[in-house]
């Protein structure tokens, strides 16, 4: 899941910084294989983040909305993480105190 989120991330970064490109631009830009672009193009245009173009995807006025969603996602997924881990540590065994045996 984070990598599909990073990997849409780096996406539309690219996008929005770049003219138009397409699938097998992007796999190269970015080495990845062209069904992982494809996939996250296809997300990203089911989210009305980028649009296909003759010259290949292009960012949307939408794509504000994302980075902004995005944003508040990764806050709440921090938190929660920040509470699992010390949920975790709580269960983390004792140090050995050196001493085998009964």
């Amino acid at each position: 899941e984070l990598d599909l989120m990073s990997r849409n991330v780096d996406i539309l970064e690219i996008l929005s910084n770049k003219r138009p490109m397409g699938i097998i631009r992007l796999s190269e830009a970015l080495k990845l294989p062209i069904h992982k672009v494809r996939y996250s193009l296809h997300l990203l245009e089911r989210e009305g983040v980028i649009q296909p173009s003759a010259e290949g995807a292009v960012v949307t006025d939408r794509a504000q909305l994302y980075w902004q969603s995005l944003d508040a996602s990764l806050d709440q997924m921090s938190e929660h993480i920040r509470h699992l881990k010390e949920r975790a540590s709580q269960h983390r065994p004792a140090p050995d105190s050196g001493r085998k045996g009964y």
